[in-house]
């Protein structure tokens, strides 16, 4: 094969990381490889990058830990790795990995490279409030995943996923015009059979919506919900997705379905 990098590196230490990068800006980070794997499956495949660093040889950064009230994944780990957690990850987030791909290539994509690229993932991670370690050189930083903004030479490091217990948690993901298509997460939690919290988020190619008004409408009424409530709650998404900037006619059908159904099954 022509087309090989001209140099690889496998730092074992942030330090040797950011070192390297410092001297290759141009290198391109790779955890799992399939984002590079995806570029070049099409005809015309685009080169590979001259440099390559690769962060398998960072045991932080394949680190999986858990306390009482966070899950915490290192950027490397894989997705299948999390997928093994089972009942110690958060629901919506297990049937978002494991609708990614098939399980070859869920051996090897990195739950840091999907959030990376846009992917399914982060769509789960912004409804669950899950935070991002920013590292660089010389400082690192925490964001919410719903601002992540990296800064050049910035990296994902740690995800943080907060272990909230959901009464009520679905997930789908929809075939689009774009390749990632679109991906809609309802979760909602009770207490005495009063909602307490809702998350709804819909991802597609352009944008990751989130309405806290329409959260708002359903927070603090009583289950079975009415089913003028849970017309009202779905009529104001739909609202919502049409005047999205670039909306898909097709995709934001499907969300507002999704939505619709999900708000009426509480009300069942």
């Amino acid at each position: 094969m022509e087309d090989r990098p001209d140099t690889v590196f496998r730092p074992e230490s942030y330090a040797e990381l950011f070192s390297q990068w410092e001297k290759s800006p141009d290198a391109e980070i790779l955890a799992g490889g399939t984002e590079i794997m995806r570029r070049l499956g099409g005809r015309r495949a685009a080169p590979l990058p001259r440099s390559l660093i690769v962060l398998d040889g960072i045991e932080e950064m394949r680190r999986i830990s858990r306390s009482e009230s966070y899950l915490e994944i290192g950027a490397a780990a894989t997705l299948s790795r999390i997928i093994e957690l089972g009942k110690h990850a958060p629901g919506a987030l297990l049937r978002c990995l494991r609708g990614i791909a098939c399980p070859q290539l869920r051996g090897m994509a990195s739950l840091g490279g999907n959030v990376f690229s846009g992917l399914d993932a982060s769509a789960a991670l912004v409804a669950l409030d899950a935070q991002y370690e920013l590292r660089r050189a010389q400082s690192a930083r925490w964001i919410a995943a719903a601002r992540f903004a990296p800064a050049p030479g910035e990296l994902i490091c740690r995800i943080r996923v907060p272990l909230d217990a959901w009464d009520f948690s679905e997930f789908r993901k929809f075939p689009g015009r774009s390749d990632s298509g679109g991906i809609a997460v309802f979760l909602a939690k009770a207490q005495k059979n009063t909602l307490t919290d809702v998350r709804v988020i819909c991802k597609d190619a352009l944008e990751t919506m989130r309405d806290k008004d329409a959260q708002d409408m359903l927070i603090g009424k009583r289950l079975p919900l009415a089913r003028k409530t849970a017309s009202a709650f779905a009529a104001h998404w739909k609202e919502r997705l049409r005047s999205a900037e670039g909306a898909d006619d097709v995709l934001t059908g499907e969300f507002a379905a999704f939505i619709e159904a999900t708000a009426q099954s509480l009300a069942e």
